[in-house]
């Protein structure tokens, strides 16, 4: 844990300071507020992947397969579609912003009532019910697409990749208050996940309401999820990647050390990968293509190696 602490300390250094030149004064603050976007994002998706995990007991599913970014690719292509991107770039972020995450936060609080209510219907139907609403998603976005103006259709692109250079600033403080009271309100019920995890007829006979905890659970990382996929856009396979690292380099159950390792492990991911593709790779590709690449693998991975036992 000490090591990777000082190893996301020292992304962050090299980060803010690799290949500075000119004038300070402008440089820290510039990369001080795309740092603080990737460290939120970071922590937001770990913290995320773990507790969905932990609630579905399932190492290799992320909140991404329950449509989260089918969904946002279908709000941003409907704003474009109805309003057009002009009237979109003049509206004040923090609307637009807020606009996403009730929209994200509201289809996920129905579908895991649902989902998860008294009649416990299942892992299968939940993965099943998350590929049909995000192929549904995707259809109908796929369908306005096809419709827009073409220019708009360029600048609707633009908008639906991860984006981890256009953080807006003015975002960042409500984020952050945000992730804080999430983040310490995951840390109060840390014994509570490691009750979970055991699985649901364990955690009853422990003396755990089962149903009400895991509504919580979900809740808490459907706001984290949402909250980073409207900062910078979907990003599927990453919480998936640091995760498991965090369950390969600490092999234990509780989330006390899972939940904080993760956090420093995606600090570490992303913000030594945007610093080499900045500083090393010159802009010359998208942080967010190689997540998905080496994602898609690691998930691939995973699937053969289970198979193998």
């Amino acid at each position: 844990m000490v090591a990777l602490g000082l190893a996301a300390l020292l992304a962050a250094v090299l980060f803010m300071t690799l290949g500075a030149r000119g004038n300070w004064d402008f440089v820290l603050p510039f990369r001080g507020r795309k740092l603080a976007g990737l460290a939120m994002v970071a922590v937001a998706i770990a913290l995320a992947t773990v507790i969905f995990q932990t609630v579905t007991r399932n190492r290799i599913l992320t909140p991404a397969i329950m449509g989260f970014d089918s969904l946002f690719v279908l709000v941003q292509t409907g704003l474009v579609f109805l309003f057009g991107s002009a009237r979109l770039s003049a509206l004040d972020p923090r609307l637009s912003f807020a606009v996403e995450t009730l929209l994200l936060c509201g289809f996920a609080g129905l579908l895991y009532r649902w989902l998860f209510g008294a009649s416990q219907r299942g892992l299968h139907l939940l993965l099943l019910v998350g590929i049909v609403f995000g192929t549904l998603f995707r259809s109908s976005a796929g369908l306005m697409q096809r419709l827009i103006d073409p220019d708009e259709f360029l600048v609707l692109q633009d908008r639906l990749f991860a984006s981890f250079n256009a953080v807006d600033q003015d975002l960042l403080g409500f984020s952050a208050l945000i992730l804080l009271a999430v983040s310490i309100a995951l840390w109060r019920m840390l014994p509570l996940l490691d009750v979970l995890a055991l699985g649901r007829d364990a955690a009853i006979g422990l003396g755990v309401d089962h149903d009400r905890t895991v509504a919580i659970v979900l809740g808490l990382m459907t706001v984290l999820v949402a909250v980073s996929t409207a900062l910078v856009g979907p990003v599927g396979f990453f919480g998936l990647m640091v995760a498991n690292l965090a369950y390969l380099l600490l092999p234990t159950t509780r989330h006390a050390v899972l939940l904080p390792a993760a956090a420093l492990i995606a600090l570490v991911a992303l913000i030594g990968g945007q610093t080499i593709l900045e500083r090393v790779f010159d802009y010359d590709t998208a942080l967010a293509v190689v997540i998905e690449f080496l994602g898609g693998l690691f998930f691939i991975l995973l699937v053969v190696r289970g198979k193998s036992r």
